[in-house]
């Protein structure tokens, strides 16, 4: 995209880096929304009358009375207070009031730049627009799937609600470097290594879901080896292959960790190959990679032997915003720059 009007140019630049960190923050809370198992607290979709808290006690039993009816509470929480449901119901409804904050936050400034510019210039945010849409529908899929049978929600849900919010994210900030693009140069890596990389950690996020989804990171707490083995001993190497390895938590786990050392891996050849053809312009993009991963498996490694605590939890999804963000840039620097 090439916008000539400078002064449209930074304003969409503005506004595009009010969303990233606006979806960012979506993120976050939707972590620690599943982290303190609060995604359930509020059991009805209610996308206009939901926008206010409850606002008095009269309120707060007819939400209490209404999660009572559930599985989770049924056969997990049943003797929780109606002091201890407000804080899982406030995670969950700034994650909801947040959406809402995101769709509207998107839309207002995309009517304005389409008077400004023309439509025909903005279908890709018109599609980012209706992808945000659609995660609200993913969101409340998601969370219908713990409703009536299961006491959490499929972590299969979960993993596609994750995926499309960093999808979204993507496109954001991708879009962002288009519209500021200055210089080109000649020299780029070849072998689709930068499109890999961001392949393999696009998987691990998916992976990663199924781990949160299925509270897999609370087993195995050692590393390098799972307990005193490479491979999970509660399991046999041929379930690896079968389609119910991805609701197995010892095996999920596995496949979480070594997609980490395959990146890892991917990543040491495109550095190489970098810095053997002085592929100068790629220099600073595939250093800052390498950082954000040397991160992202530290506190991986971290929350492992922790026991999946919240707050290292809640760091490693954090920094796979920042992986995902270092692997855009220096595909975007192969590309374009």
């Amino acid at each position: 995209m090439y916008i000539e009007n400078n002064i449209i140019r930074t304003r969409l630049s503005i506004w595009l880096i009010f969303m990233f960190f606006l979806i960012m923050l979506m993120i976050v809370i939707g972590g620690l929304t599943r982290l303190t198992d609060s995604g359930l607290s509020i059991t009805k979709w209610e996308l206009f009358s939901g926008i206010l808290p409850p606002l008095n006690n009269e309120n707060w039993i007819i939400y209490f009375e209404e999660y009572k009816l559930i599985p989770e509470f049924k056969f997990q929480n049943y003797s929780m207070t109606l002091s201890e449901f407000k804080i899982i119901f406030w995670w969950e409804w700034a994650h909801r009031f947040l959406g809402r904050l995101i769709g509207l936050a998107f839309i207002a400034p995309l009517i304005y730049f389409t008077i400004k510019i023309g439509f025909k210039k903005l279908l890709n945010f018109y599609f980012i627009f209706s992808l945000i849409c659609f995660q609200g529908f993913l969101g409340w899929f998601m969370v219908q799937s713990g409703l009536v049978d299961n006491i959490d929600v499929s972590h299969f849900r979960l993993s596609v609600h994750l995926l499309f919010a960093f999808i979204i994210l993507s496109l954001i900030l991708w879009n962002l470097f288009l519209i500021n693009r200055t210089q080109k140069y000649q020299n780029r890596l070849i072998n689709f290594l930068p499109e890999f990389i961001l392949f393999l950690i696009f998987l691990q996020i998916i992976i990663g879901a199924f781990v949160s989804g299925m509270d897999a990171g609370k087993i195995y707490n050692s590393w390098p080896l799972m307990g005193e083995t490479y491979f999970p001993d509660d399991n046999k190497l041929s379930n690896l292959f079968k389609m119910t390895a991805f609701s197995d938590p010892s095996l999920v786990q596995f496949l979480h960790r070594n997609l980490a050392y395959l990146t890892s891996f991917i990543y040491l050849i495109s550095i190489y190959v970098v810095f053997k053809n002085k592929i100068i312009n790629l220099i600073k993009p595939v250093i800052i990679l390498g950082l954000i991963i040397f991160l992202q498996v530290l506190l991986g490694i971290l929350t492992v032997l922790s026991g999946a605590t919240i707050i290292f939890a809640s760091l490693h999804q954090f920094s796979s915003i920042l992986l995902v963000s270092s692997a855009l840039y220096l595909l975007f620097k192969n590309r374009f720059a």
